[in-house]
């Protein structure tokens, strides 16, 4: 991340997390002809200990002194979470050792969690890397969300696949929050490695090519690990309800397993089954397809002789 950017998300950021802190919440009058919602930026410096100068500074995006108390001190004016107090630190003081994801790494998938795609059967699980390339994946996620294995590699990013992949957009029926809790996961990589270039290019790409992108994302929070619970409206299953879970898993490539869990109670379970067996069925009758259209060749054959 160039500099500039880096300093233009914190003002964003900032400004963000400004707007959704109203006075009561900090002890504070809401008082008269309040203009903008959330507080002030005088507020904030008061409660941070800061002058208001200093503070609108940190906002604009200045180029100035900060530290690790002073932003400590800010981050508890903001009631920032840990995943957001992190992104704002690195943000501040542009932590440079952070390792560049390499334009060409491959990644490799260890067995062991390979054997966990497989053993989650009914639960449709997603395995991306720190850009959210989609790396790995089961037969649950397969049948749920798109046949990934279609999908050329260089186009399986996740957080591009929900804009773009209308197959996305009219499974979830809040695709809105769908898609907000993975771009705050794509959030916290962007704050984590401000080294890597790719992340700004990227963001770029997706405003210009993708209207309702830039407004989501300025909405978006930071969080490694969101909990969420989901809604889809699968075309052949009907109505579904998961609980999203995601797992940072351990090693150095910085893998994330998204792992969907039917939600007690519901009938999902039972519709994926159903999904697995109309699979199951079509991939039959294809064979069976296949092998009567051979007998027919070679019946012809041998009536020509």
């Amino acid at each position: 991340m160039e500099r500039e950017e880096r300093l233009q998300e914190l003002s964003e950021f900032l400004k963000a997390r400004r707007a959704k802190i109203h006075p009561h919440m900090v002890g504070l009058p809401e008082g008269p002809r309040r203009r903008t919602p959330g507080l002030r930026r005088e507020e904030v410096a008061q409660l941070a200990n800061v002058s208001t100068t200093w503070y609108t500074w940190l906002e604009q995006g200045r180029e100035i002194k900060v530290s690790s108390s002073v932003l400590e001190s800010v981050a508890n004016a903001l009631k920032l979470n840990a995943d957001e107090r992190k992104y704002l630190f690195a943000l501040a003081l542009e932590d440079s050792t952070r390792t560049v994801f390499m334009e060409h790494e491959e990644i490799d998938i260890p067995e062991s969690l390979h054997k966990i795609l497989e053993e989650l059967q009914y639960c449709p699980t997603i395995v991306s890397d720190r850009r959210c390339n989609i790396v790995g994946w089961n037969q649950a996620a397969s049948h749920v969300f798109v046949e990934f294995e279609r999908i050329p590699p260089e186009e399986r990013n996740l957080i591009e696949l929900v804009f773009a992949r209308k197959e996305f957009r009219a499974l979830a029926a809040n695709w809105e929050h769908f898609v907000k809790g993975f771009l705050s996961i794509f959030r916290t990589y962007y704050g984590q490695y401000v080294a890597d270039s790719w992340y700004g290019e990227f963001i770029k790409k997706m405003e210009s090519s993708y209207s309702d992108f830039n407004k989501l994302w300025n909405q978006s929070g930071v969080h490694s690990a969101p909990d969420l619970q989901i809604e889809f409206r699968h075309s052949k299953a009907g109505k579904m309800f998961f609980n999203l879970t995601s797992l940072q898993v351990q090693g150095t490539a910085d893998l994330r397993c998204s792992v969907y869990t039917p939600i007690e109670g519901t009938d999902t379970e039972l519709k994926l089954k159903r999904l697995f067996d109309q699979a199951g069925h079509r991939m039959r009758s294809n064979r069976t397809t296949k092998k009567n259209k051979t007998i027919e060749t070679k019946g012809s054959e041998i009536c020509t002789d």
